[in-house]
């Protein structure tokens, strides 16, 4: 066979032994950094080095390919936190649109460890941190896998997955409730919104309930956690009294969850993620930031064409 014939095989097997293991690439990285654009730069580098290495030498690729995108991630995170420790007000993950059905291959594994809620809590682990604890309990690698990735001891891993999971824990305002339950309540919701019963948005709030917004400084937002459900239900219904014909409330699957897009006109104003506890919504995660939502608004206008 010409040389140049093999060289193009070795290539062809090359991409399909990456794209195989790609969403895993882009699940790692997109939990580790909370942005799309950042996860899919962290893609691009593994695949640069993937195919600038001896690949009859690796035993496993995936193994590999997780180990080389989370040694990436832990690095651009490190770097992103001193940019973060700066940012304007609360800093949210980017939400990105995912088919409900379809989220294990989308972004590769279950909505509940995928949710916006779920991400902002992560970071407040440090890099390594959160790389030990998405990798055990996430993307359930073992312990000596963890520690070749990390460069740690065992024991040492296994201490920074139990201190991980102790800061979540203390710091988790999540709960566990089935899809449907959670739709439905969403429902309610924004159907109240629409039809302006401001009651009935405040009686489906919890009394302790929670509002945190990212404008990245670019747009305005809370610059702490917003507290009380009836409070944050008046929010939410004073721009239907002002701007009524203009406001759109979408019911949107991102994250793997349920949430809203708010638009005023085609403009897409916001991203609302919810977390509720069955009955009420204990906590709304408002991502207004126009640069996190320049994905979601591009996609939502291709789908107007």
């Amino acid at each position: 066979m010409p040389a140049e014939l093999v060289l193009n095989a070795a290539m062809d097997d090359a991409t399909a032994r990456f794209q195989q293991y790609r969403p895993r690439v882009i699940g790692v990285a997109y939990r580790m950094l909370g942005s799309l654009a950042e996860a899919e730069d962290i893609a691009q580098e593994t695949w640069l080095r993937w195919n600038g290495t001896d690949r009859d030498v690796i035993e496993n690729d995936e193994a590999w390919l997780v180990a080389t995108s989370t040694r990436l991630a832990i690095d651009e995170l490190r770097l992103a936190r001193r940019t973060r420790e700066q940012y304007v007000g609360i800093w949210l993950p980017e939400p990105v649109l995912t088919d409900e059905s379809a989220t294990p291959e989308h972004l590769h594994e279950t909505a509940s460890d995928l949710s916006v809620a779920f991400l902002a809590v992560l970071e407040r682990l440090a890099p390594e941190a959160r790389a030990a604890f998405l990798l055990h309990d996430v993307f359930e690698r073992e312990y000596p896998e963890i520690a070749r990735i990390l460069e740690k001891s065992e024991a040492s891993c296994r201490q920074i997955v139990h201190r991980a999971r102790q800061r979540l824990r203390e710091e988790r305002r999540l709960h566990e409730v089935p899809h449907e339950i959670h739709r439905q309540l969403l429902q309610s919701f924004t159907a109240a919104l629409d039809r302006g019963d401001l009651k009935a948005m405040m009686a489906l709030m919890d009394r302790d309930a929670q509002l945190m917004g990212d404008g990245g400084g670019i747009v305005s937002s809370f610059p702490k956690p917003m507290l009380g459900g009836a409070r944050i239900a008046q929010l939410l219904f004073a721009p239907t009294l002002r701007r009524r014909a203009e406001l759109r409330m979408v019911p949107a699957v991102f994250n793997g969850r349920v949430g809203v897009l708010r638009f005023f006109g085609t403009q897409l104003e916001s991203a609302m993620a919810f977390d509720t506890d069955g009955e009420h919504i204990v906590q709304i995660l408002v991502q207004r930031n126009p640069h996190k939502l320049a994905q979601i608004q591009a996609q939502q206008a291709l789908a107007l064409r």
